[in-house]
């Protein structure tokens, strides 16, 4: 496996992090402590290094497998470790969730003690909670950075807006600052490639990608030509009315995209969930994709993504099929309408090669990116 810099670091992580939100199978979908022992040797055998956790995930079971597994097999100097805080385990304590500094400092340390270790390598605020300042946040980072207790730091599900408030006060004020920003993408949900693309490769934030299958629903589980297959087991329809944005994805819309996806995938002679992941992991930006299972073989699967190029013409198709009506005020910094800013005279930023690192600019692995064999 290859190698990359995550966003403006030396931090270097794999192009396919494990997500362990599947260790342990309290939420009625995961798996239990013996498949998920086999998950995380198939990725380590594999030459994996990054994975993913949070101290939300299975009530805290997801964190605590993880540092088990990462300390049986001696690999802490070599596993990246990433884990988040954010929602609230305390029914009834409204400080034990959210984004303040007493939040934060509660949840290191109880993260700290379920993986086993003394530092966290990445750690994510998870979500956005409305009314922290980005102040209060940036400046809990830098002391855990400074207390040794973190290395790196990250920004999940937040607005674009608010990561960048956030990595300018880091910038003025001389904070540790914000190395990868998590965020759902897929060829279902491509909402990021609005803001948070240029802010993350113009501002040094690595782009981490989560969900890149939504949900299952691009797994190859579901497939139209043999019926929409929208009833049984499986996450999408466990979690179905459960309010979370992130498990709702059977729309006529998808169901599209899907299609598209499959007629490619029996072109390359590919699974559907490689075609997937390939496409997410050669985007703009994108450092390093999760990738998550609950079977062995779904992993197995996922680890030949990155083995074959998608043609042109074939992304050309997934592209079309899943592409989202441009908003205001996006619609304004097309060829047309910005031929009108420069009177129609061709204007380009600079000329090529005028970037030393122009070819990796362009690959998909990151800002700064160098890869290591």
């Amino acid at each position: 496996m290859d190698y990359y810099t995550l966003g403006r670091t030396g931090l270097r992580v794999s192009r396919l992090a494990l997500g362990t939100m599947t260790f342990g199978d309290d939420w009625g979908w995961g798996a239990d402590d013996s498949v998920s022992r086999q998950i995380f040797d198939a990725y380590v055998e594999a030459g994996g290094n990054f994975f993913d956790s949070a101290d939300l995930y299975t009530n805290g079971r997801s964190e605590e497998m993880l540092g088990r597994f990462v300390a049986d097999h001696g690999l802490r100097d070599k596993a990246v470790i990433a884990t988040k805080f954010s929602y609230n385990g305390q029914p009834g304590n409204p400080n034990a969730g959210g984004n303040g500094r007493k939040n934060i400092l509660r949840a290191v340390e109880g993260s700290l003690k379920r993986l086993g270790t003394d530092y966290i390598d990445l750690y994510f605020l998870h979500t956005w909670d409305r009314f922290t300042p980005a102040e209060e946040v940036m400046r809990t980072f830098d002391d855990l950075v400074r207390s040794g207790k973190v290395r790196h730091v990250g920004l999940s599900d937040v607005p674009a807006w608010y990561a960048a408030r956030a990595q300018t006060i880091a910038e003025w004020r001389g904070y540790e600052p914000v190395s990868s920003l998590q965020l759902e993408y897929s060829l279902v949900e491509r909402g990021i490639e609005d803001e948070y693309v240029d802010l993350g490769t113009r501002h040094g934030m690595g782009i981490t990608v989560w969900s890149p299958l939504a949900s299952g629903l691009l797994s190859g589980k579901y497939k139209p030509s043999q019926g929409d297959q929208a009833e049984g087991e499986g996450r999408l329809v466990t979690t179905a009315g459960s309010g979370n944005p992130a498990f709702e994805k059977l729309s006529e819309r998808n169901w599209g995209i899907v299609a598209e996806l499959e007629a490619v995938a029996r072109e390359l002679g590919r699974s559907m969930a490689q075609v997937a992941v390939n496409w997410v992991a050669n985007r703009p930006g994108v450092s390093s994709v999760l990738v998550g299972a609950t079977k062995p073989a779904q992993l197995q699967d996922n680890l030949g993504a990155l083995d074959f190029d998608i043609p042109g013409e074939l992304a050309a198709r997934l592209d079309a099929a899943s592409a989202v009506p441009k908003r205001f005020p996006y619609t304004f910094f097309g060829p047309e309408l910005q031929g009108m800013l420069t009177g129609g005279a061709t204007v380009g930023d600079k000329p090529a090669g005028f970037y030393p690192d122009q070819t990796v600019r362009g690959s998909g692995a990151g800002v700064g990116a160098d890869v290591v064999e």
